[in-house]
């Protein structure tokens, strides 16, 4: 079983790309993810690269940025690739198959966040214990 979920904040703002032959959206970003050292007893992070396609990329793109805290599930995927240099590079990364916002810094400047709960504003009604029925 290959999958991964994790939860951290996008180190930069993420920067949407589309693929040379489909045009299919892809954004790469890096999450930091907080682990405990318990030698040090100090909080550490790790910086995970993660590939995120398609709506999910646009979407990243458009309603995150640096310092936002996202959830991402997807599997672990390793690929090479030949460099311009001429020699063969090796990455490890992980493939975003579900993407949530956790929270969202271009809304606290101002744009709304079209994942929002639309009853997050509605008040609560007190329940009395009569049945109006």
């Amino acid at each position: 079983m290959n999958k991964v979920i994790l939860i951290g904040r996008i180190t930069k703002d993420p920067e949407l790309k589309y693929t040379p032959g489909t045009g299919m959206a892809v954004t790469n970003i890096n999450l930091a993810v907080d682990k405990y050292n318990p030698s040090t007893r100090q909080k550490e992070a790790d910086f995970i690269p993660v590939v995120i396609w398609g709506k999910q990329a646009e979407s990243i793109a458009t309603y995150c940025s640096k310092g936002s805290m996202v959830a991402i599930g997807g599997k672990v995927q390793n690929r090479s690739y030949d460099a311009k240099d001429g020699t063969k590079r090796y990455v490890t990364e992980v493939v975003a198959q579900e993407v949530k916002f956790l929270d969202n810094k271009k809304q606290d400047q101002g744009m709304s966040n079209p994942f929002s709960n639309p009853y997050d504003d509605m008040t609560q009604v007190e329940y009395s214990g009569d049945i109006p029925f």
